[in-house]
């Protein structure tokens, strides 16, 4: 059952957050293991390894989120798990890049104005954003 969905802006926020916190160092660390910062891949798989691990071993926060007083948690009530995290993170992303974008716009427009405030990655994973507390 879904109570207390986070909104558009603070999950906004968090995102940005973590960008900051988490996704500068990463790009530094890849610029000092590689020598070039075009090539992201040590940043991009770092950045994906984050996405899925932290929130399954921190009771569905990431940095970003802790700091906004949001997470993410099973619509059904279950623990958050790899498989979730996984279809959440990665097939929503290829979602997104093969309808270049659209897909993601469409997603911060449900946030925005659906009352459970949910986004398509939260539909494929049975997930969604809540400000309660573990």
């Amino acid at each position: 059952m879904i109570s207390n969905p986070a909104g558009f802006w603070r999950r906004l926020a968090a995102h940005l957050l973590d960008s900051i916190i988490i996704g500068i160092p990463l790009a530094i660390i890849s610029y000092v293991a590689t020598g070039s910062i075009e090539n992201n891949v040590i940043t991009s798989i770092l950045s994906v390894i984050y996405s899925i691990a932290v929130p399954i071993y921190w009771s569905g926060y990431t940095i970003g989120k802790r700091i906004m007083g949001v997470r993410i948690v099973k619509v059904n009530g279950e623990k958050l798990g790899f498989g979730a995290m996984l279809l959440r993170t990665i097939v929503a992303y290829i979602i997104y890049f093969i309808t270049f974008g659209i897909a993601f716009i469409i997603s911060a427009i449900m946030v925005a104005v659906r009352s459970d405030k949910r986004a398509i990655h939260d539909f494929i994973a049975g997930t969604y954003v809540t400000t309660e507390k573990p």
